[in-house]
Order: structure tokens, then C-alpha cells, then sequence
């Protein structure tokens, strides 16, 4: 939801990118590392993801790792289908872009690839890296064990991340991609919810005494629940034991990401597989709907609108956010802190 701000700014994308590249810059990233960052959120803030969006970037500014030494992302062990990387704690949406690179790259002459990297934080919307390797011809799957931030079905403490699980089917037209978390509540928007004091809603978080909370400083301190009970619970459980094939030893906070990508022509041909989910999807959007509901809406479909209409019209943060990127851009490590949990 946008921030409860009565102040707002009005961007063009063009200035939107400008003021991304430069607040990067002015943290220390290169160029080309400032772009693909850039590139990553203002994607996310044209599909409609404000907390997702330009403000990221003040997390990558004041999250805990930025700070400690980076190093170039680096093979730790890798065949002709797969290849598992030491991201050199880079952020995650440069770890994450580089993989997809290379999940593609590899998959592309062998039909099949996976992926796996560890030491990097903060990887961003999985739905950008899933599209990026279906708009390739190809199926990708990406799970994620992020550090722990939600309890477990019954637990008054995190032990388990949002971990969420995203795919991506090229399709006539735009590809199919479906990307959710694995709790009742993302931890971006929380992040984001916390910066500007804006509360949760209900039913998504406990306080650091397994009481129920709407208060975004209080989660912190507690933990989210999973999404639909035992059945999120389950998943995120899933997600993280496929983390742990990434993740040194049983570290939770070194997080494990895994990548999986492979041809549809394995099976069948990737036109044919286009038209065919292209017709399957029509017939769903089709079923008779019930009584008040204009659309059947497909997942992926509301944020390729918003990414249209935005890239005519341009977008709107909270001034506050506006600001502080352009203390960063200018040198200044003005943020707009997380109140301490």
C-alpha cells in the first residue's frame, strides 16, 4: 500500500532511473552495479510494489552487511548443468541478476540447469529474475531460505524466512510468473511499514511474546506468521531445506538461493507449449465468475498493467523516501532509519 504521507513526488521513469543510479553511486557501487540495481527496483515500483520499489534502496544502504568487505562472486563447485556461487556478500539483486545470467547461459545448450548461491542479502522480487528467464524460452523456478524472520505454525519466535517461491512460463504475449512468500506478510513491506510508521494489518505478526501485533517496530522484535497456516508453514519449510543445498553448513543467516531452469522443448516444442498455456490461460479467464467480480485475473497480470501504465505516466514515492535518496546520491548517509526493534 503507499505510504501514508500526504506529501508525495511525482517521477518520470527517466528521472526515477537518474536518481536510483546516482543515490548506488553515491555509496560507493560502479556504474554497471548501479544500473542493475536501479534496474531492479524501479521495476518493482512500475508493477505497482511501492515498498519493493525505490525505497530497497535505503535497505541496501542501512542493512547490517553493507558495510563489511565485498568480494567478487565466485565458483564453488560447478558442472557442464550447474554451478553453486560464493556471492562475495554482494547484495542480492546483483548476486541474483548474475545468476539468472548464468542459470540461462547454461540451460540454454543443455536443456537444464540449477543454480545455487550463498553469502549475499537482500535479494529483491524473485518475479524479476523468473521473467527474465522465461522472456529466454525457458521454464525457471527460484526458491529462496532467507534468515529468519517467521515463526513456525504454533512458534512465538522466528526460526524460519519469508522464503518465498516464484516461476516464470514463456507464453504467447507476456510470460506467465508467479511469485509469492511464504508468510502472511512480506519482510520488505514490514521493512518499509517500519521506516515510515505505518501500521500492519491484522492477523500477520506476533510481538517478541507471541501476541498478536499491528505494530511494525513490535514484529520485529516477534516474528510474522506464515501464510495459511500449516500449509505456508510447510512450504517455507520446503524452501529451506533447498536453501540449505546453497548455504554453508547450518548457518541461518548466510542464506541459501536456488535457481532452476530448463527447456520446455525437453518435452515439447517451445511454440507449441507457448500457444497451448496461452489457451489454457484464456479458457480460465474465461470460467463464468461470480456475482460482483468484473475479472478472473491471471497471477503476473495486474503488474504488467501497472508497468504500462506507469512507463506512460511515471510514478509517485513518499517524499521523505525522495529525499533521502538524494542524500545518499549527494554523499550524505541521510536515511530515514528503521526504528530499532
Amino acid at each position: 500500500m503507499p505510504a501514508e504521507s500526504t506529501e508525495r513526488v511525482h517521477l518520470s521513469v527517466a528521472e526515477a532511473r537518474a536518481l536510483c543510479e546516482r543515490a548506488m553511486r553515491g555509496i560507493g557501487y560502479e556504474p554497471e552495479e548501479a544500473r542493475i540495481l536501479a534496474d531492479h527496483v524501479l521495476d518493482a515500483a512500475l508493477c505497482g510494489y511501492e515498498y519493493s520499489g525505490l525505497p530497497k534502496l535505503l535497505n541496501v544502504a542501512d542493512h547490517p552487511r553493507f558495510q563489511a568487505r565485498r568480494s567478487p562472486i565466485r565458483a564453488l563447485r560447478e558442472t557442464s548443468v550447474s554451478v553453486l556461487f560464493d556471492g562475495g556478500n554482494q547484495s542480492g539483486m546483483l548476486g541474483m541478476y548474475y545468476a539468472t545470467r548464468a542459470v540461462i547461459e547454461r540451460a540454454q545448450p543443455h536443456g537444464f540447469a540449477l543454480v545455487g548461491v550463498n553469502n549475499i542479502w537482500m535479494s529483491g522480487r524473485s518475479a524479476y529474475y523468473v521473467e527474465m528467464v522465461a522472456r529466454a524460452g525457458l521454464i525457471g523456478i527460484h526458491t529462496v531460505a532467507a534468515p529468519p524472520l517467521v515463526a513456525p505454525l504454533g512458534g512465538a519466535k522466528a526460526a524460519l524466512g519469508t522464503n518465498p517461491i516464484a516461476f516464470g512460463f514463456p507464453m504467447e504475449g507476456d510470460p506467465l510468473v508467479i511469485d509469492l512468500g511464504t508468510s502472511a506478510f512480506m519482510g520488505t513491506d514490514l521493512q518499509f511499514r517500519q521506516r515510515l510508521g505505518i501500521p500492519l494489518p491484522e492477523g500477520v505478526a506476533i510481538d517478541e511474546h507471541g501476541r498478536p501485533t499491528t505494530d511494525a517496530v513490535a514484529a520485529r522484535r516477534g516474528a510474522l506468521l506464515p501464510f495459511g497456516g500449516h500449509k505456508g508453514y510447510a512450504l517455507a519449510l520446503a524452501m529451506h531445506a533447498l536453501g540449505m543445498l546453497c548455504s554453508p553448513a547450518a548457518d541461518q543467516e548466510n542464506t541459501g538461493y536456488l535457481f532452476i531452469a530448463f527447456k520446455p522443448d525437453l518435452f515439447v516444442p517451445l511454440e507449441d507449449y507457448r500457444h497451448a498455456l496461452a489457451a489454457e490461460i484464456a479458457v480460465i479467464k474465461a470460467t463464468p465468475r461470480q456475482e460482483g467480480v468484473d475479472e478472473i485475473r491471471i497471477p503476473g497480470e495486474r503488474a504488467y498493467r501497472e508497468r504500462a501504465r506507469r512507463a506512460r505516466e511515471g510514478l509517485e514515492i513518499d517524499r521523505r523516501i525522495h529525499d533521502a535518496l538524494i542524500a545518499l546520491a549527494e554523499g550524505k548517509s541521510r536515511l530515514i532509519a528503521c526504528r530499532t526493534p
